[in-house]
This record gives C-alpha cells, sequence and structure tokens, in this order.
C-alpha cells in the first residue's frame, strides 16, 4: 500500500489523481500539490465524489528545492509523481534526491531559455539514485512512454532484430476553437516549431520545421498528414533497442493548426526571450500561453479520437516482418471517465501505471531509467485493464 504525492494539478494531473483514486488498493494516500490551490481544492471535491477517496492536497512551488524538500517531508511519500512542467524535472528529482523518495514524471527536461529538450542532465542523476537506493522512472506518458514499452515488447516477443521504428502520433479531435493545444501551449508550440531530427545509420540528422511529411492510414481514423518532429523518447531507445538503423517520429496536424502557428512564429508570439512591453518584461510565448484556452479546459467539448502508436520492421528467424502496435482513445469517452480529453488521459494513465508497477516491486530497481529497460509484459497488461486497450496488427 503506497502513500504517494503528486505534484502538477493541469489536464494530465487531473487524469492521474483519478485513475489513483480508482486504484486505491494500491494507492492509499494521495496528496496532490500544486501552485495553485483552487485547481487540487476541485480535483479533491471530484475523487471524493465519483470514488469517495479522500486526499489530501497543498500548495507548492516546484521551482522551490527547499519548498519541495519540505513537503516531501511533511507528507513522507513513498513516492513522487512529477505531473509538473518539464522545466522543473531538475528541482523535483534534487528534492527526491535528497529525500531519499522514488520518483517519476512523463517528459524529459526542457531548459526554460532553449527550446531544446534531452536527458543529459536527468540521466546524470543515476549514480546518486543508486547510491541513495532510489529509482527514478524517466517519461512515463505515452510519448515517451507507452510508445517506448510498445519497441519493447516488439523487441522481446516479435523481433530478433528492429532495424527501424516509426512513432506515429494522431490526434483526430475538433475542440471547436479556431486555435488551441491540447496540452501546455509553452511545451506544445515550442516543440513543434523547433526544427525536426531523426536518427539513422548511427547518427542525428536535422531536418526544418515541417520539412518531412506523409499520409499515414490511422485505423479508426483514416488518412492524415503526419509530419516529422524530434521527440525526446527516440534518444533513449537508440541506446536501447539492439539492431536499430532507423527511428523516426511523426505527429499529425491540421492546416488551420499550421497556419495559426506560423503566423504567430512570423510575428514573434513564439518568442522565449523577454521584451519589454510598456514598460513591463514579458515572455511571448507566456503572454500567448495566457490568451489560449486552458487545455484543462477543452475536455468537455472535444469529439473525435487519438491514434498512436509505433511501426516496427525487422527481422525474426531469418525473416523479414513488419508489425504496427497502437491505441486508439476516444475524447469522449475519457471526459466521461476523468472528466478529461483523450490527449491528458493517455498521457495521466501511464504515468499512474508506472507508479503502480514501481510500488508494486514489479519496476524497482535503484537507479535512473527509461521506460523500454524493464520488462514491458505487465506494463501491456495494465493498459488494457487501466483504459488504454492496444492492437497488434501484422503488416
Amino acid at each position: 500500500m503506497a502513500n504517494i504525492l503528486i505534484i502538477g494539478a493541469g489536464g494530465v494531473g487531473r487524469v492521474v489523481v483519478h485513475k489513483c483514486a480508482q486504484n486505491s488498493d494500491t494507492f492509499e494516500k494521495i496528496t496532490l500539490a500544486s501552485r495553485t490551490l483552487s485547481k487540487c481544492e476541485l480535483y479533491q471535491k471530484e475523487v471524493k465524489e465519483r470514488y469517495g477517496v479522500d486526499i489530501d492536497i497543498a500548495a507548492v512551488d516546484a521551482d522551490s528545492v527547499e519548498e519541495l524538500v519540505a513537503l516531501i517531508e511533511k507528507v513522507k511519500p513513498d513516492m513522487v509523481l512529477n505531473i509538473a512542467l518539464p522545466y522543473q524535472d531538475l528541482t523535483i528529482m534534487e528534492a527526491c534526491l535528497q529525500t531519499g523518495v522514488h520518483y517519476l514524471d512523463t517528459a524529459n527536461y526542457e531548459h526554460p531559455d532553449t527550446a531544446k529538450f534531452e536527458y543529459k542532465e536527468q540521466w546524470a542523476f543515476d549514480e546518486r539514485y543508486k547510491e541513495k537506493g532510489i529509482m527514478a522512472l524517466l517519461g512515463s506518458g505515452f510519448d515517451p512512454g507507452v510508445t517506448n514499452v510498445f519497441c519493447a515488447y516488439a523487441q522481446k516477443h516479435y523481433f530478433d532484430e528492429i532495424h527501424t521504428i516509426d512513432i506515429l502520433d494522431c490526434n483526430a479531435g475538433d475542440h471547436g476553437y479556431p486555435f488551441a493545444t491540447n496540452f501546455n501551449p509553452e511545451i506544445n508550440l515550442r516543440e513543434v516549431s523547433a526544427n525536426g531530427r531523426y536518427w539513422e545509420n548511427g547518427k542525428w540528422i536535422e531536418t526544418k520545421p515541417m520539412e518531412i511529411k506523409m499520409v499515414w492510414e490511422y485505423p479508426e481514423i483514416g488518412p492524415k498528414d503526419s509530419y516529422l518532429l524530434y521527440h525526446e523518447e527516440m534518444e533513449s531507445l537508440v541506446k536501447h533497442i539492439k539492431g536499430l538503423k532507423r527511428i523516426r517520429f511523426f505527429m499529425t496536424f491540421g492546416e488551420s493548426y499550421l497556419t495559426h502557428m506560423k503566423c504567430l512564429e512570423n510575428v514573434g508570439m513564439l518568442g522565449i526571450e523577454e521584451v519589454e512591453h510598456n514598460g513591463c518584461k514579458i515572455v511571448p510565448i507566456q503572454f500567448l500561453k495566457t490568451l489560449l484556452p486552458d487545455p484543462a479546459t477543452l475536455g468537455e467539448r472535444t469529439k473525435g479520437k487519438t491514434n498512436i502508436g509505433i511501426v516496427a520492421t525487422g527481422v525474426k528467424d531469418g525473416k523479414e516482418r513488419s508489425i504496427y502496435i497502437y491505441n486508439v482513445c476516444d475524447h469522449e469517452e475519457t471526459y466521461k471517465e476523468t472528466l478529461s480529453q483523450a490527449v491528458s488521459y493517455t498521457t495521466g494513465v501511464p504515468a499512474m501505471i508506472g507508479a503502480k508497477l514501481m510500488m508494486e516491486g514489479k519496476w524497482m530497481q535503484p537507479g535512473v531509467y527509461n521506460m523500454e529497460q524493464f520488462d514491458p509484459d505487465p506494463f501491456m497488461e495494465e493498459l488494457n485493464k487501466q483504459g488504454l486497450p492496444w492492437h497488434i496488427k501484422e503488416l
């Protein structure tokens, strides 16, 4: 029976709280903390009404190691689930290290002043976590997260060697707004407007934003324009999937989204450097975030489905083969269950599953790890139980 501290009360945090409350046989004590206490109070009320589960709440500034340490020492959790912003990964990891508490997140560290994300600074905690006897599980969302587990599952059960992986992320949901982002606008727009990158024959190849496009037929959705981006799970998968020769990541975008984004970029609204406006200093992309709809409010109005998966090609018993592992998630169904749209749901459910496997001892080893480094089978079983059933097609 685990005592957990969840930090972050955005759309994904809401899902994590709901799913942990649904699994109260594993998570005996739940504390939710955020800078915005009013959101914690709302989610506290929701889980009490829906599941009869009482959770504790607290206010914390996740940028402050001192505040985080004080909260952890007060709550005395077995582990911390970091559902805050990627900018805050290092402070939360440091606080867990100082207090000897296990750690999990859903996205790798991103420096607030540089539109770049990488695992280097989180991997650097590995030896200290081992010495402390605690574990950090990195990227336990969907992509990264479930996609890593799909790759490990394919490697374990379907291939002797995997030669190519394409990660395919489609959101065919419609929220009715002219322009909005389905998760934190700062993270989303920085990710999409950055140069693309993929790995082939031992080196990284950089592309211009949206330079490479393909049309993919997504089951239960249909054909969609899919654009090559850089995405963080590739950085760990190239280390852990044996025989890999190429890995790419594609995400779907409609013409309207791309037109809006290009216009905002052209007028400087995606800038991450401070500018002066009427005697005040503002960061353009943070101001834009204020103007855009809060992703946590999109659930009630979003219809349609997501489809996220991987296509792996390689060799088994001397013969070439290709498989497609994917999940389809319905925005309206996830809203009925957790009051959240499917983009938050597909990130929040795997965060809960990762924590569940750690607390049950199925995935537990001191050090810092990525998802594909553990046995994929128990995670794949939990996906089917917890609302994210998966499908495999031989191509």
